[in-house]
């Protein structure tokens, strides 16, 4: 798996484990939503400086955005959509 890749799986990952949405930690964070889903879609290429404020928004050492995967992981699912009460 490559770089942005691996990047992609874990930001989603480590964000829905938290239960937080993408709206929110790209406010935390200071970037905009449209550009946290790019990161998550593979489709933008992050600086190290974003990644860091990205990963200490989601408390884990930045090296957690770049854990392989095990063999058979299932990509993580999207929280469910709408807004919360």
């Amino acid at each position: 798996m490559k770089g942005r890749a691996l990047v992609a799986w874990n930001l989603r990952r480590l964000r829905v484990e938290r239960g937080v949405s993408q709206e929110r930690l790209a406010a935390d964070a200071g970037i905009d939503r449209a550009y946290l889903g790019g990161l998550e879609r593979q489709a933008e290429n992050p600086t190290v400086d974003l990644l860091d404020r990205v990963a200490a928004v989601l408390n884990v050492p930045m090296a957690e955005l770049f854990v392989t995967p095990a063999p058979g992981d299932a990509p993580p699912k999207p929280l469910p959509g709408g807004r919360r009460r």
